[in-house]
């Protein structure tokens, strides 16, 4: 059968605006308003054997930790659970309780965080190199830093042209 796909069933935009102040579950108070309450629920939820055979498939497949552990601690905030500044405090507790389960089912897992940007890191060696060509090039002006010279100034009997110019 053929999916319907009528553009009139879409939502109204700005539809997700007009909902009651409070009716969504992350406007009401938490239900694990500590680090403590939210971690004794997570532990309780992620030894259930249910939920443990989605979460070792996943890392099974080479899911990050990292991205289960942010994933769970983000429905937890949208389901009113607790609050965003609690999952950012319990989001390592979290990655070190799936590494643990992992560890225990002898699953190789991977953490997420051995991956290095190396496009920020300059090494020292090209650091010396530049440090070295500057002395080079004024030794006598050791400790100065370089003189940047002005922007030219245009001449006072130009007037500036465009659109936008200011008229004097």
């Amino acid at each position: 059968m053929a999916e319907d796909n009528n553009l009139f069933d879409a939502p109204i935009p700005g539809q997700s605006l007009t909902a009651e102040p409070g009716a969504r579950p992350w406007q009401q108070p938490a239900q694990f308003p500590t680090v403590e309450e939210a971690f004794e629920f997570y532990v309780k939820r992620m030894t259930d054997p249910k939920i443990n055979d989605s979460l070792f498939d996943a890392l099974e497949m080479g899911t990050p930790v990292t991205a289960i552990a942010e994933i769970i601690v983000q429905s937890g905030v949208m389901e009113g659970k607790h609050t965003i500044d609690v999952s950012i405090q319990i989001l390592p507790v979290i990655m070190e309780l799936i590494a643990y389960l992992a560890e225990e089912m002898e699953i190789d897992y991977n953490m997420g965080m051995s991956n290095k940007i190396d496009q920020d890191i300059i090494p020292e060696s090209k650091i010396a190199l530049v440090v070295n060509k500057i002395k080079k090039q004024k030794p006598e002006e050791e400790n100065e830093m370089p003189m940047v010279e002005p922007e030219a100034m245009p001449e006072e009997g130009e007037e500036p042209t465009g659109l936008m110019s200011r008229r004097m």
